[in-house]
């Protein structure tokens, strides 16, 4: 069975959005179905094979969502030891060493990941070079523009 990681917050995002595709979406987009199908002809109904392609995605993503809550590994941070290692669930300020630029990044789950909004992926390149190092360590990140070195500035727990 796939595990999959994610904070709390992330875990209760998932559980909403399925809520709400369990609960608003699906009985609408039903509905839809059923008005569509009053109109006649269902073969040049373009309403009806909106709506069932609506169908179609809604069930797809309930699907996906269900596998990956039934798979979920939640990982509450504030549970861990605070020794100060880069781990699932803690922010990083890291400094570009040539630019010193500096980036803060939240390490979170696929289903998290915000790039914009300051969370990358566990499994994104620079959560996956910085994985496992402490503050003042350097790491070397391997990026589409070629390797890039940062200094660990902090890590924050919670």
């Amino acid at each position: 069975m796939q595990r999959y990681p994610m904070t709390p917050q992330g875990h209760a995002a998932l559980e909403a959005e399925l809520k709400q595709l369990k609960n608003i979406d699906r009985p609408r987009i039903t509905a839809s179905i059923a008005e569509a199908r009053e109109h006649g002809d269902l073969k040049e109904n373009a309403e009806y094979h909106a709506a069932r392609e609506q169908q179609g995605f809604c069930e797809a993503r309930i699907r996906d969502i269900e596998a990956k809550l039934g798979g979920a590994q939640v990982i509450d941070i504030s549970t861990l030891p605070k020794e100060g290692r880069i781990v699932f669930g803690v922010t990083v300020v890291i400094e570009n060493m040539d630019t010193e630029e500096e980036k803060r990044y939240q390490i979170v789950g696929d289903d998290e990941a915000d790039f914009k909004g300051g969370k990358i992926s566990v499994n994104s390149p620079i959560a996956r070079g910085l994985i496992g190092k402490y503050k003042g360590d350097e790491a070397r990140i391997e990026t589409p523009r070629g390797v890039v070195e940062y200094e660990i500035m902090e890590v924050i727990y919670g």
